[in-house]
């Protein structure tokens, strides 16, 4: 069975969206905010358990959005 890093979270990851969006890569956005395509691809695919607040300023900024446009309540 399943530990607690396999229960939801209650938060998703709206990514997906935003870049295709912006016709924006997974890898284009890496390389704008100096984040790995692992780390960006855990949290595309709602895997991630946390994320730094720098993180999301980096990505927002990239993507010209704001965290609420990100991150919604699942």
């Amino acid at each position: 069975m399943g530990g607690a890093d396999d229960e939801p979270t209650g938060i998703r990851c709206r990514l997906d969206d935003l870049l295709a969006e912006r016709s924006m890569t997974l890898t284009e956005l890496s390389e704008r905010v100096g984040i790995s395509i692992v780390n960006l691809s855990v949290l595309k695919n709602d895997r991630a358990r946390a994320i730094r607040f720098s993180t999301l300023v980096a990505i927002c900024d990239a993507l010209g959005c704001e965290v609420g446009d990100l991150l919604v309540r699942a």
